[in-house]
């Protein structure tokens, strides 16, 4: 092995080290993200019936079932990584994803196997949860251990910028395909086509990730916790673990709102065309990466509560009535003008909410916590889209999703008042 090999996080590029670290969390998002934008074809392909609300309600429900088994990996996987180190948990957790991937892609459908096609679909969710349930945790565990003094905000936000890479990346193949192919062609069996490149991207990962070293604050720990430790202290923190799934919530709602539902919402409740509600979610993925590390590097200088509270307290009274505002007149126009402001939202909150999640965690348990906080509000946020399609159903409000996304703010400010009640915590950021 060559000596550049050896050289750890802080010898080498931070930029080279960063790209590294959140390769897989971009293969992870544009998995879920791909699932999302093709979730009305994939109903057509694995849950056909006669009643189309059911069979787009069953694969949404495949969608969020994945998600299920994001705390049972965070647990797991978790621990693994806080025992064993961050590289080689991050390796792992990138092979059982691509496995997952795989499994949605190759599944014949219901015409040809008839309920195998999706038992087993919902088996390869089931599998990209389950490592999906650490990967987030691990990356901005990894980024927080690396990052230079004062910019640990700056340096975790780029877990979610990658997944904002992935959302931007998965749309833009979405309007080459809808250009390309008939809309019978699409539902048939182009959607497929952006699993299967998921495929292919997944050798390369693998290359880049496998050079990864471990953080030298994971070296530097004389003791590594077992399993069995790691359980009981997580008992012991229960709370600080459940506050944080709170924060999260808030996040979740959103992101799922605004990149993976809104295909599904443009088409099926405005009527817009495939290729305006996919331009509008390149946008968003683009916006999102813009306020995503401008809003970590603010809570840099001025303090993560200060920022979450801003923008908890804004989704909470612009969240709905934006949403209603939208469905009152649809346009390309409104969409994109409506998801940038939620865009907006979410990109501050979620910028210092990440590096804050890291900070209040017991570093002895920092990525077994801040996984399974993550993973336990994503089994409430992963399920955004079936929720919001379910509440339309049945209020017949089409401005719903905007009080699902109003609800899960007051949970996000509820959260962050009682992490940051004492004057320790709030001023935790500026000693670590």
């Amino acid at each position: 092995m060559s000596t550049a090999s050896h050289a750890s996080p802080s010898s080498e590029s931070k930029v080279k080290t960063v790209f590294r670290v959140v390769s897989g969390n971009f293969l992870e998002m544009y998995d879920f993200m791909v699932y999302g934008y093709y979730a009305s074809a994939i109903a057509k392909t694995y849950f056909p019936g006669g009643n189309e609300f059911a069979s787009l309600m069953l694969s949404l429900s495949v969608f969020g079932a994945g998600f299920l088994m994001r705390p049972l990996g965070a647990i797991v996987l978790g621990a693994y990584i806080d025992h064993h180190g961050r590289r080689k948990g991050l390796i792992l957790t990138l092979g059982l994803m691509a496995l997952g991937t795989l499994t949605v892609a190759a599944i014949p459908g219901y015409a040809t196997i008839g309920v195998l096609a999706p038992v087993l679909v919902l088996l390869g969710r089931l599998l990209q949860g389950f490592s999906a349930g650490v990967e987030l945790g691990g990356v901005s565990v990894y980024l927080s251990e690396i990052a230079t003094k004062g910019n640990k905000g700056f340096y975790c936000s780029w877990q979610s910028g990658s997944q904002q890479v992935a959302v931007v990346f998965a749309a833009l193949i979405g309007v080459v395909l809808n250009r390309i192919l008939p809309a019978d062609q699409m539902t048939a069996w182009g959607w497929r086509v952006p699993f299967l490149i998921g495929c292919l991207i997944v050798p390369f990962l693998f290359f880049i990730r496998r050079s990864l070293q471990e953080t030298e604050e994971f070296k530097a720990r004389k003791h590594r916790p077992s399993m069995g430790e790691i359980m009981k202290s997580m008992v012991q923190n229960w709370g600080v673990v459940l506050a944080g799934m709170g924060m999260v919530i808030m996040t979740t709602v959103s992101f799922y709102m605004i990149t993976a539902y809104t295909p599904t919402f443009g088409r099926e409740v405005l009527k817009l065309s495939s290729i305006d509600v996919l331009m509008v979610t390149v946008c968003v993925g683009v916006s999102n990466l813009i306020w995503l590390p401008l809003s970590g590097a603010l809570s840099d200088r001025i303090g993560r509560r200060p920022v979450l509270l801003t923008f908890t307290i804004l989704t909470i009274l612009t969240s709905y009535p934006a949403v209603q505002w939208l469905v009152s007149d649809p346009s390309f126009v409104r969409l994109l003008m409506v998801e940038l402001w939620l865009s907006f939202l979410y990109g501050c909150y979620n910028g210092a909410m990440v590096v804050g999640l890291t900070e209040v965690m017991p570093v002895e348990v920092r990525t077994a916590g801040f996984s399974l906080a993550y993973s336990l509000a994503t089994t409430i946020g992963g399920f955004t889209p079936a929720i919001s399609t379910l509440l339309i159903h049945t209020t017949g409000n089409k401005a719903a999703p905007g009080l699902w996304m109003g609800v899960a703010a007051i949970v996000g400010l509820i959260s962050t008042l009682v992490l940051y009640r004492t004057p320790e915590a709030r001023n935790q950021y500026r000693t670590a």
